[in-house]
């Protein structure tokens, strides 16, 4: 079996939702410039198109590898900037290899990419290898589960990640008691306000986790990530203000190169410290554990090198007791990776509650929780395949017919 095309589907459709979609943004480290904090809720995010009343455009690229033996392997949605990195960089390495030999085919996307071995152009290798093994589980007729070596068990608790939820602290309180009487026994919040905001800001983060307590009641884990926009004062501040709360812990509170700052952080803390969503490969995470920076690692499966890194990154976590967490960005190569898996190491899913109407809207058979659970899908490969009922228009996106490499899309 010999690799014959890649392909990049961009696919638009039409999504009926509340209104409004998404209601609060998190804070974000460019917010200590006035103009970028002063940006509405949608600022800054790869939203949806409002297209009328309770209605948007959804648009999403999605990476297909093709064989001579008519297999095909899926993974997305990805980025356009990181398809046009499958596009340029890895199509030539990829057509004639075996799809087969996922860990010679990463090896070789590697070394390639030396000035990639972080960010897109590793976003670009993970989509690359999570297609992979979609298409061997479907060559072999096994879901991805079992050839990673499971089932350890076939579903796993899911935390509900609230992301784009209002901060406001009743409403706040309301969400948290629906999503607990949902089944959820753990859920994330995102704190809208940071180090630039003084001591005011501080209390309304301070206020929003007692209102959230207080809706959730006691036994329900919460969680708060300040995504990079804090700095060690203003953490320490926090958490010494909330734990008594009974927080599980703050998320990536300061930038991601800050790695002695990260273990100075949890050294101090009241509360745990979990972080290594903007980290990438084995390499990335042995310096997390070597620096004894984090109670969690939250490598991403589509960004930290896809599942063939993350079953190494797994086995890295385990030798010093560190739970891995898969950051929330594919729910169903998660679920396949964390059954997979010991549940002491892998013990929940992140199921980012808005953001999964996007990243699942072309999904024939989203993958998302019931009772608070995710069970993991059973089919061949990944288990998922898209809906052309939801298809309103298709274009394969190619870049190669372009005289220079100027990034603007060529359509198919």
């Amino acid at each position: 079996m010999r690799i014959s095309r890649l392909r990049l589907r961009q696919l638009s459709g039409s999504m009926a939702h509340e209104e409004p979609f998404w209601e609060e943004r998190l804070a974000r480290p460019i917010d200590v410039f006035p103009e970028y904090k002063s940006q509405p809720a949608t600022a800054g995010f790869w939203m949806p198109q409002r297209i009328g009343r309770g209605r948007s455009r959804v648009v999403s690229v999605f990476l297909e590898i093709d064989t001579d033996e008519g297999v095909t392997g899926m993974a997305g949605p990805i980025p356009h900037e990181v398809a046009w990195i499958v596009d340029q960089q890895f199509r030539a390495l990829l057509i004639g290899a075996d799809p087969l030999a996922t860990e010679r085919v990463w090896d070789l996307m590697y070394r390639e990419a030396v000035h990639g071995r972080k960010g897109a152009a590793m976003m670009a290798i993970s989509a690359i290898d999570c297609a992979l093994w979609d298409l061997k589980g479907k060559a072999l007729n096994q879901p991805v589960y079992r050839l990673l070596g499971g089932p350890v068990r076939t579903s796993a608790p899911a935390y509900a990640s609230m992301l784009g939820y209002s901060l406001e602290p009743d409403k706040a309180r309301q969400r948290a008691r629906e999503f607990v009487a949902q089944g959820y026994t753990a859920m994330k919040w995102f704190p809208r306000w940071g180090p630039t905001d003084g001591r005011a800001g501080l209390a309304r983060n301070i206020e929003l986790v007692e209102a959230l307590r207080d809706g959730a009641g006691p036994g329900i884990d919460l969680m708060f990530d300040a995504w990079m926009s804090w700095d060690r004062p203003y953490t320490l501040a926090f958490a010494r203000a909330v734990q008594h709360l009974d927080v599980r812990w703050i998320e990536e509170p300061v930038l991601p190169d800050k790695i002695e700052l990260h273990a100075e952080i949890r050294r101090h803390s009241p509360v745990p410290i979990a972080t290594g969503e903007h980290e990438y490969t084995r390499w990335g995470m042995k310096a997390l554990l070597d620096a004894g920076a984090s109670d969690y690692l939250q490598a991403d499966t589509f960004w930290a090198g896809g599942l063939s890194e993350m079953v190494k990154i797994c086995t890295l976590a385990s030798l010093y007791d560190i739970p891995v967490i898969a950051h929330g960005h594919s729910v169903p190569a998660n679920a396949h990776l964390t059954m997979a898996m010991p549940e002491l190491l892998c013990p929940l899913v992140e199921y980012l509650v808005k953001w999964n109407e996007l990243l699942q809207f072309f999904w024939k058979a989203p993958v998302k929780p019931v009772n608070g659970v995710v069970t993991v899908p059973d089919g061949p490969g990944l288990g998922v395949e898209i809906d052309p009922a939801r298809i309103e228009d298709e274009k394969e996106l190619d870049w190669r017919t372009l005289p220079n490499m100027t990034g603007s899309v060529q359509e198919r």
